[in-house]
Protein backbone atom coordinates (compact mmCIF):
# COMPACT_ATOMS: atom_id res chain seq x y z
CA UNK A 1 0.00 0.00 0.00
CA UNK A 2 1.35 3.45 -0.73
CA UNK A 3 2.76 5.32 2.39
CA UNK A 4 0.46 8.65 3.12
CA UNK A 5 2.17 11.91 2.34
CA UNK A 6 2.63 14.88 4.77
CA UNK A 7 2.97 18.34 3.83
CA UNK A 8 4.82 20.18 6.47
CA UNK A 9 4.44 23.73 6.30
CA UNK A 10 3.30 25.40 9.55
CA UNK A 11 0.76 27.74 8.04
CA UNK A 12 -1.28 24.39 6.45
CA UNK A 13 -0.01 21.17 7.32
CA UNK A 14 -1.68 18.87 4.58
CA UNK A 15 -1.93 15.03 4.69
CA UNK A 16 -3.01 12.71 2.09
CA UNK A 17 -4.04 8.97 3.09
CA UNK A 18 -6.12 6.73 0.58
CA UNK A 19 -9.52 9.15 -0.16
CA UNK A 20 -8.82 11.32 3.26
CA UNK A 21 -7.33 14.95 3.08
CA UNK A 22 -6.47 16.82 6.13
CA UNK A 23 -5.69 20.24 6.67
CA UNK A 24 -4.14 21.58 10.02
CA UNK A 25 -2.71 24.94 10.17
CA UNK A 26 -0.19 24.94 12.89
CA UNK A 27 -2.12 26.23 15.81
CA UNK A 28 -1.94 24.30 19.75
CA UNK A 29 -4.34 25.32 22.05
CA UNK A 30 -4.05 23.95 25.85
CA UNK A 31 -7.82 21.94 26.02
CA UNK A 32 -7.95 20.54 30.02
CA UNK A 33 -5.53 18.03 30.14
CA UNK A 34 -4.80 17.83 26.16
CA UNK A 35 -4.23 20.01 23.45
CA UNK A 36 -6.72 20.93 20.04
CA UNK A 37 -5.01 21.49 17.03
CA UNK A 38 -5.16 22.96 13.70
CA UNK A 39 -8.54 24.90 12.38
CA UNK A 40 -10.41 24.71 15.54
CA UNK A 41 -7.27 25.99 17.91
CA UNK A 42 -6.73 28.93 15.32
CA UNK A 43 -10.54 30.32 15.90
CA UNK A 44 -10.04 30.67 19.32
CA UNK A 45 -6.48 32.45 19.31
CA UNK A 46 -8.05 35.54 19.48
CA UNK A 47 -10.41 34.51 22.34
CA UNK A 48 -7.82 32.81 24.60
CA UNK A 49 -4.50 34.09 23.11
CA UNK A 50 -2.37 32.84 26.64
CA UNK A 51 -3.49 28.88 25.83
CA UNK A 52 -2.45 29.21 22.24
CA UNK A 53 1.05 28.57 20.72
CA UNK A 54 2.13 29.07 16.88
CA UNK A 55 5.60 28.56 17.45
CA UNK A 56 6.49 25.20 18.04
CA UNK A 57 6.99 24.15 14.29
CA UNK A 58 8.90 27.23 13.70
CA UNK A 59 11.04 26.91 16.64
CA UNK A 60 11.72 23.16 16.59
CA UNK A 61 13.93 22.52 19.88
CA UNK A 62 13.81 20.85 23.19
CA UNK A 63 14.54 24.34 24.95
CA UNK A 64 11.78 24.99 28.32
CA UNK A 65 8.41 26.40 26.88
CA UNK A 66 8.49 30.06 28.03
CA UNK A 67 5.44 30.59 29.05
CA UNK A 68 4.44 26.93 30.09
CA UNK A 69 2.19 24.98 28.48
CA UNK A 70 0.37 22.10 30.46
CA UNK A 71 2.46 18.77 29.92
CA UNK A 72 4.31 20.03 27.02
CA UNK A 73 7.90 20.52 28.26
CA UNK A 74 9.23 21.98 25.10
CA UNK A 75 8.41 22.60 21.70
CA UNK A 76 8.98 19.24 20.30
CA UNK A 77 6.48 17.71 22.59
CA UNK A 78 3.92 20.02 20.59
CA UNK A 79 5.08 18.81 17.29
CA UNK A 80 4.93 15.08 18.50
CA UNK A 81 1.38 15.77 19.85
CA UNK A 82 0.37 17.51 16.82
CA UNK A 83 1.54 14.27 14.73
CA UNK A 84 -0.04 11.85 16.52
CA UNK A 85 -2.73 14.19 16.30
CA UNK A 86 -2.79 13.98 12.53
CA UNK A 87 -1.95 10.05 12.41
CA UNK A 88 -5.45 9.33 14.50
CA UNK A 89 -7.39 11.92 12.39
CA UNK A 90 -5.96 10.16 8.98
CA UNK A 91 -6.73 6.87 9.21
CA UNK A 92 -3.70 5.85 11.29
CA UNK A 93 -1.25 5.03 8.12
CA UNK A 94 1.62 2.88 8.37
CA UNK A 95 3.88 4.75 6.88
CA UNK A 96 4.23 8.08 5.83
CA UNK A 97 6.75 10.30 3.61
CA UNK A 98 7.50 13.57 4.56
CA UNK A 99 8.27 17.17 2.19
CA UNK A 100 9.17 20.30 4.50
CA UNK A 101 10.75 23.13 3.84
CA UNK A 102 14.34 24.40 3.51
CA UNK A 103 13.77 26.78 6.53
CA UNK A 104 14.27 23.97 8.73
CA UNK A 105 17.41 23.43 10.42
CA UNK A 106 19.80 20.05 9.87
CA UNK A 107 19.44 20.13 13.83
CA UNK A 108 15.72 20.42 13.38
CA UNK A 109 15.31 17.90 11.03
CA UNK A 110 17.31 14.92 13.21
CA UNK A 111 15.40 16.56 16.09
CA UNK A 112 12.05 15.95 13.81
CA UNK A 113 13.19 12.40 12.64
CA UNK A 114 13.33 11.55 16.29
CA UNK A 115 10.00 12.51 17.03
CA UNK A 116 8.86 10.27 14.21
CA UNK A 117 10.24 7.34 16.12
CA UNK A 118 7.98 8.02 18.90
CA UNK A 119 5.27 7.97 16.86
CA UNK A 120 2.99 5.06 15.76
CA UNK A 121 3.76 5.51 12.46
CA UNK A 122 7.31 5.06 10.35
CA UNK A 123 8.90 8.06 8.07
CA UNK A 124 10.14 6.44 4.77
CA UNK A 125 10.95 9.68 2.69
CA UNK A 126 12.01 13.15 3.28
CA UNK A 127 12.20 15.73 0.54
CA UNK A 128 12.58 19.50 0.17
CA UNK A 129 8.68 21.04 -0.80
CA UNK A 130 10.47 23.43 -2.72
CA UNK A 131 12.60 20.97 -5.18
CA UNK A 132 9.21 18.90 -5.27
CA UNK A 133 7.30 21.36 -6.48
CA UNK A 134 9.66 22.91 -8.57
CA UNK A 135 10.42 19.67 -10.28
CA UNK A 136 6.57 20.13 -12.10
CA UNK A 137 8.17 22.76 -14.13
CA UNK A 138 10.68 22.09 -16.66
CA UNK A 139 13.95 24.51 -17.57
CA UNK A 140 15.41 27.57 -16.22
CA UNK A 141 15.72 29.07 -12.93
CA UNK A 142 13.04 29.32 -10.21
CA UNK A 143 12.25 30.83 -7.03
CA UNK A 144 9.42 29.35 -4.59
CA UNK A 145 7.47 31.49 -2.49
CA UNK A 146 6.09 30.02 0.42
CA UNK A 147 4.69 31.92 3.69
CA UNK A 148 4.56 29.90 7.29
CA UNK A 149 3.16 31.45 10.44
CA UNK A 150 6.04 33.51 11.37
CA UNK A 151 8.00 34.38 8.03
CA UNK A 152 8.26 33.82 4.34
CA UNK A 153 10.90 31.63 2.52
CA UNK A 154 12.11 32.50 -0.82
CA UNK A 155 13.97 29.14 -2.34
CA UNK A 156 15.96 29.40 -5.44
CA UNK A 157 15.88 26.17 -7.54
CA UNK A 158 17.64 25.59 -10.78
CA UNK A 159 17.04 22.97 -13.76
CA UNK A 160 19.03 21.68 -15.69
CA UNK A 161 19.77 18.68 -17.76
CA UNK A 162 16.57 17.29 -16.66
CA UNK A 163 16.80 17.45 -12.72
CA UNK A 164 15.75 20.64 -10.36
CA UNK A 165 17.96 21.02 -7.93
CA UNK A 166 18.45 23.08 -4.51
CA UNK A 167 20.69 26.54 -4.51
CA UNK A 168 19.57 28.81 -1.62
CA UNK A 169 16.82 29.06 1.32
CA UNK A 170 16.38 33.03 2.32
CA UNK A 171 13.84 33.67 5.21
CA UNK A 172 12.13 36.89 5.21
CA UNK A 173 11.49 37.59 9.08
CA UNK A 174 8.36 39.84 9.56
CA UNK A 175 6.89 38.31 6.93
CA UNK A 176 4.75 35.68 7.84
CA UNK A 177 1.03 35.21 7.56
CA UNK A 178 0.52 36.15 11.54
CA UNK A 179 2.07 39.33 10.58
CA UNK A 180 0.31 39.55 6.93
CA UNK A 181 -3.23 39.23 8.33
CA UNK A 182 -2.44 41.85 11.20
CA UNK A 183 -1.91 44.08 8.57
CA UNK A 184 -4.88 43.38 6.66
CA UNK A 185 -7.29 43.45 9.55
CA UNK A 186 -5.76 46.80 10.33
CA UNK A 187 -6.96 48.44 7.22
CA UNK A 188 -10.32 46.15 7.16
CA UNK A 189 -10.93 47.47 11.08
CA UNK A 190 -9.98 50.88 9.57
CA UNK A 191 -12.50 50.86 7.15
CA UNK A 192 -15.37 49.38 9.76
CA UNK A 193 -15.06 52.78 11.33
CA UNK A 194 -15.08 55.09 8.80
CA UNK A 195 -17.89 53.62 7.58
CA UNK A 196 -19.88 52.52 10.52
CA UNK A 197 -17.85 53.75 13.57
CA UNK A 198 -17.40 50.45 14.98
CA UNK A 199 -14.14 49.08 15.93
CA UNK A 200 -13.98 45.54 15.45
CA UNK A 201 -10.84 45.24 17.62
CA UNK A 202 -12.71 46.43 20.66
CA UNK A 203 -13.63 43.17 21.73
CA UNK A 204 -11.83 39.82 21.60
CA UNK A 205 -14.88 38.09 19.84
CA UNK A 206 -15.71 40.36 16.72
CA UNK A 207 -12.21 40.47 16.23
CA UNK A 208 -11.99 37.09 16.48
CA UNK A 209 -14.74 37.22 13.74
CA UNK A 210 -12.75 39.50 11.52
CA UNK A 211 -10.21 36.86 11.12
CA UNK A 212 -12.60 34.42 10.74
CA UNK A 213 -14.09 36.55 7.73
CA UNK A 214 -10.49 37.80 6.40
CA UNK A 215 -9.96 33.93 3.94
CA UNK A 216 -13.03 34.92 2.24
CA UNK A 217 -12.91 38.04 1.57
CA UNK A 218 -9.41 37.41 0.41
CA UNK A 219 -10.52 34.92 -2.44
CA UNK A 220 -13.75 37.30 -3.23
CA UNK A 221 -11.15 40.30 -4.25
CA UNK A 222 -8.49 37.69 -6.01
CA UNK A 223 -11.86 38.16 -8.61
CA UNK A 224 -13.44 40.93 -8.05
CA UNK A 225 -12.30 44.59 -6.99
CA UNK A 226 -14.18 45.10 -4.02
CA UNK A 227 -15.89 42.82 -1.38
CA UNK A 228 -18.24 43.63 1.82
CA UNK A 229 -17.50 42.05 5.48
CA UNK A 230 -20.14 41.47 8.09
CA UNK A 231 -19.14 41.81 11.71
CA UNK A 232 -21.55 41.80 15.06
CA UNK A 233 -24.66 43.25 12.55
CA UNK A 234 -22.37 45.83 11.25
CA UNK A 235 -21.12 45.86 7.45
CA UNK A 236 -18.30 47.61 6.03
CA UNK A 237 -17.12 47.20 2.04
CA UNK A 238 -13.47 47.29 1.03
CA UNK A 239 -11.38 46.85 -1.93
CA UNK A 240 -8.47 44.87 -3.33
CA UNK A 241 -6.16 48.69 -3.51
CA UNK A 242 -7.57 49.34 0.43
CA UNK A 243 -4.93 46.22 1.03
CA UNK A 244 -2.31 46.26 -1.53
CA UNK A 245 -0.34 48.36 1.09
CA UNK A 246 -0.67 45.07 3.53
CA UNK A 247 1.70 43.19 1.82
CA UNK A 248 4.48 45.63 0.94
CA UNK A 249 6.87 44.23 3.04
CA UNK A 250 6.73 40.88 2.14
CA UNK A 251 7.01 42.28 -2.25
CA UNK A 252 9.88 43.86 -1.10
CA UNK A 253 11.97 41.60 0.69
CA UNK A 254 11.11 38.51 -1.68
CA UNK A 255 12.34 41.31 -4.61
CA UNK A 256 15.40 41.61 -2.67
CA UNK A 257 15.94 38.20 -1.91
CA UNK A 258 15.47 37.32 -5.37
CA UNK A 259 17.08 39.90 -7.27
CA UNK A 260 16.12 41.61 -10.62
CA UNK A 261 14.35 38.62 -12.18
CA UNK A 262 15.32 37.63 -15.73
CA UNK A 263 12.35 36.71 -18.22
CA UNK A 264 12.79 33.08 -18.75
CA UNK A 265 12.85 32.77 -14.88
CA UNK A 266 9.71 31.73 -12.86
CA UNK A 267 7.90 32.64 -9.55
CA UNK A 268 6.27 30.12 -7.89
CA UNK A 269 3.71 30.98 -4.83
CA UNK A 270 2.00 28.90 -2.52
CA UNK A 271 -1.87 29.32 -2.68
CA UNK A 272 -1.73 30.98 0.09
CA UNK A 273 0.42 33.85 -1.29
CA UNK A 274 -1.60 34.17 -4.37
CA UNK A 275 -4.93 35.80 -2.46
CA UNK A 276 -2.63 39.05 -1.68
CA UNK A 277 -3.80 41.87 -3.32
CA UNK A 278 -0.89 42.93 -5.50
CA UNK A 279 1.18 40.12 -5.47
CA UNK A 280 0.96 39.42 -9.16
CA UNK A 281 0.77 43.53 -9.94
CA UNK A 282 4.21 43.59 -7.83
CA UNK A 283 5.79 39.89 -9.97
CA UNK A 284 4.18 39.76 -13.58
CA UNK A 285 6.33 35.79 -13.97
CA UNK A 286 3.82 34.77 -10.57
CA UNK A 287 2.77 31.48 -10.85
CA UNK A 288 -0.02 30.34 -8.47
CA UNK A 289 0.64 26.96 -7.32
CA UNK A 290 -2.50 24.55 -7.75
CA UNK A 291 -3.36 23.30 -3.64
CA UNK A 292 -2.64 20.18 -4.68
CA UNK A 293 0.91 20.21 -6.30
CA UNK A 294 2.86 18.88 -3.09
CA UNK A 295 0.51 16.03 -3.37
CA UNK A 296 0.87 15.49 -6.99
CA UNK A 297 4.31 15.85 -6.92
CA UNK A 298 4.95 13.20 -4.03
CA UNK A 299 2.76 10.59 -5.68
CA UNK A 300 4.91 10.94 -9.37
CA UNK A 301 8.54 10.99 -7.27
CA UNK A 302 7.55 8.12 -4.91
CA UNK A 303 8.97 5.41 -6.21
CA UNK A 304 12.37 7.55 -6.12
CA UNK A 305 12.01 9.25 -2.79
CA UNK A 306 10.85 5.94 -0.49
CA UNK A 307 13.68 4.25 1.28
CA UNK A 308 12.70 1.55 3.56
CA UNK A 309 15.06 -0.06 6.29
CA UNK A 310 17.19 2.57 5.67
CA UNK A 311 18.48 5.81 6.99
CA UNK A 312 16.53 8.58 5.39
CA UNK A 313 18.29 11.25 3.33
CA UNK A 314 16.64 14.89 3.25
CA UNK A 315 16.52 14.80 -1.00
CA UNK A 316 17.30 18.20 -2.56
CA UNK A 317 17.51 17.51 -6.37
CA UNK A 318 14.71 15.70 -7.92
CA UNK A 319 14.23 14.75 -12.12
CA UNK A 320 11.97 17.18 -13.60
CA UNK A 321 8.24 15.78 -14.37
CA UNK A 322 7.95 18.65 -17.01
CA UNK A 323 4.37 19.42 -16.22
CA UNK A 324 4.01 22.55 -17.39
CA UNK A 325 0.96 23.61 -15.00
CA UNK A 326 0.23 26.96 -16.21
CA UNK A 327 1.24 28.48 -19.78
CA UNK A 328 1.70 32.23 -19.57
CA UNK A 329 -0.54 34.51 -21.50
CA UNK A 330 1.34 37.14 -22.02
CA UNK A 331 3.41 38.46 -18.69
CA UNK A 332 0.88 36.93 -16.46
CA UNK A 333 0.24 33.23 -15.37
CA UNK A 334 -2.99 32.17 -14.73
CA UNK A 335 -3.34 30.14 -11.47
CA UNK A 336 -1.52 26.82 -11.73
CA UNK A 337 -3.49 24.22 -11.94
CA UNK A 338 -3.00 20.09 -12.36
CA UNK A 339 -5.38 17.60 -12.44
CA UNK A 340 -5.12 14.72 -9.68
CA UNK A 341 -2.84 11.90 -11.70
CA UNK A 342 -5.76 9.51 -11.70
CA UNK A 343 -8.44 11.74 -13.75
CA UNK A 344 -9.16 10.65 -16.86
CA UNK A 345 -11.98 13.27 -17.08
CA UNK A 346 -11.23 17.19 -17.90
CA UNK A 347 -11.57 18.56 -14.15
CA UNK A 348 -13.92 21.84 -13.65
CA UNK A 349 -11.60 24.84 -13.17
CA UNK A 350 -14.42 27.61 -13.04
CA UNK A 351 -17.82 28.31 -12.41
CA UNK A 352 -20.72 29.78 -14.41
CA UNK A 353 -23.11 32.09 -13.60
CA UNK A 354 -24.90 34.06 -16.06
CA UNK A 355 -22.56 35.90 -18.52
CA UNK A 356 -19.27 35.38 -15.92
CA UNK A 357 -17.10 32.36 -15.50
CA UNK A 358 -15.29 32.57 -11.83
CA UNK A 359 -12.11 30.75 -11.04
CA UNK A 360 -12.67 27.85 -8.65
CA UNK A 361 -11.11 27.48 -5.36
CA UNK A 362 -10.22 24.14 -3.80
CA UNK A 363 -10.81 25.76 -0.06
CA UNK A 364 -14.00 26.94 -1.04
CA UNK A 365 -16.14 28.97 -3.76
CA UNK A 366 -19.26 30.47 -2.38
CA UNK A 367 -22.01 29.62 -3.85
CA UNK A 368 -26.30 30.82 -2.76
CA UNK A 369 -28.15 29.49 0.34
CA UNK A 370 -24.82 28.92 2.70
CA UNK A 371 -23.49 26.34 0.36
CA UNK A 372 -19.66 26.17 -1.08
CA UNK A 373 -17.91 24.18 -3.74
CA UNK A 374 -15.00 22.94 -2.22
CA UNK A 375 -12.73 20.40 -3.28
CA UNK A 376 -10.99 17.28 -2.00
CA UNK A 377 -8.89 14.31 -3.04
CA UNK A 378 -12.32 12.70 -4.47
CA UNK A 379 -13.48 15.97 -6.77
CA UNK A 380 -15.23 18.69 -6.25
CA UNK A 381 -18.32 18.44 -3.46
CA UNK A 382 -20.87 20.93 -2.20
CA UNK A 383 -20.39 21.93 1.70
CA UNK A 384 -23.32 23.17 3.84
CA UNK A 385 -26.15 23.40 5.85
CA UNK A 386 -28.77 25.37 4.25
CA UNK A 387 -31.36 23.66 2.15
CA UNK A 388 -30.20 20.79 -0.06
CA UNK A 389 -29.40 22.91 -3.80
CA UNK A 390 -30.44 20.75 -6.87
CA UNK A 391 -27.82 19.47 -8.93
CA UNK A 392 -29.05 18.81 -12.97
CA UNK A 393 -32.49 19.09 -11.76
CA UNK A 394 -32.66 16.55 -9.07
CA UNK A 395 -31.41 16.57 -5.18
CA UNK A 396 -28.00 16.75 -3.96
CA UNK A 397 -26.53 13.97 -2.57
CA UNK A 398 -23.60 14.63 0.07
CA UNK A 399 -20.86 12.15 -1.26
CA UNK A 400 -21.57 13.17 -5.07
CA UNK A 401 -18.98 14.76 -7.12
CA UNK A 402 -19.50 17.43 -9.81
CA UNK A 403 -17.91 17.13 -12.85
CA UNK A 404 -17.62 19.76 -15.93
CA UNK A 405 -21.28 20.26 -17.10
CA UNK A 406 -23.08 19.69 -13.80
CA UNK A 407 -26.01 22.63 -13.18
CA UNK A 408 -26.09 23.66 -9.44
CA UNK A 409 -29.39 25.63 -8.26
CA UNK A 410 -31.01 26.63 -4.88
CA UNK A 411 -34.48 27.52 -5.77
CA UNK A 412 -36.75 26.65 -8.82
CA UNK A 413 -36.45 29.57 -11.65
CA UNK A 414 -33.16 30.59 -9.80
CA UNK A 415 -30.29 30.93 -11.61
CA UNK A 416 -28.11 28.35 -12.49
CA UNK A 417 -24.16 27.86 -11.66
CA UNK A 418 -22.94 25.70 -14.43
CA UNK A 419 -19.26 23.53 -13.55
CA UNK A 420 -16.84 24.48 -16.74
CA UNK A 421 -13.42 24.01 -17.64
CA UNK A 422 -11.53 26.90 -18.82
CA UNK A 423 -8.80 25.98 -21.60
CA UNK A 424 -5.60 28.29 -21.93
Amino acid sequence: MSPALLDINDSNLQLWHGDTHLQSPGYAMLEGGGYQFGQAAREAARLRPREVNTRYWWQLSTEALQPAMGAARHTADLVHAHLQALHREGGQPGEILLAVSGSMQRDQLSLLLGIVQQCPFDAVGLVNRSVALGSLYGGGRMFHLEIQLHQSVISELRAHSGTVDLGRTVPLPGCGLLQLQERLVERIATAFIRQTRFDPRRKAVTEQALYDALPGALRTLSTDTETSLDVNGYRARVSASDLREAGQPLFDSAQEAMGVLRPDDRLLADPLAGLLPGLSDRFPLLDVLHPLAVRDALKHHQERLVEREQALSFVTSLPCLELQLAPRTGALAESAAIAPAEATEPEPTHILRGARAERLDAAGTALDGGWELVRDTGGWRLSGDGPAPLVNGTGYDKDQRLACGDRVHFAPGGEEAVLIEVRE
